[in-house]
């Protein structure tokens, strides 16, 4: 694997690491992946800084309990952006009602400056 692979794969762990932290860790695992004034948006969140990024995953976890993202394929990334694909996927029988991909910018030191999010697969009653 080639050191600049590596980047990007190591970025998206952190990332899912900040999404499939518990409760009381979220916020240290959002500041080990992006900027302090990093942001994330998607179709139902436009947020920037630690704090709101980590109210985000809460408010979904908390929407989805007993679920936990997962990458869906290979990550793929120039310069300092990466893309990928991912799925929400239930610990009890494996379903995935919820998949999208992301597209990330990275800093010089490899933390998320930004997260574009797109839904391919949303429930009807989320």
């Amino acid at each position: 694997m080639s050191a600049p692979t590596r980047r990007y794969e190591d970025a998206v762990a952190r990332y899912f690491e900040a999404w499939n932290a518990a409760p009381d860790a979220v916020a240290k695992a959002v500041a080990a992946a992006w900027t302090e004034d990093g942001g994330y948006t998607d179709p139902l969140a436009d947020v920037r800084g630690h704090e709101q990024i980590a109210a985000v995953v809460a408010a979904v976890r908390e929407q989805f309990p007993g679920f936990s993202f997962r990458l869906s394929g290979a990550v793929d990334g120039h310069h300092d952006t990466a893309r990928f694909s991912w799925e929400l996927v239930s610990e009890a029988d494996g379903s995935a009602p919820v998949a999208g991909f992301d597209v990330i910018a990275l800093d010089g030191e490899d933390r998320i400056r930004s997260v574009f999010g797109f839904l391919d697969r949303v429930p009807a009653a989320a």
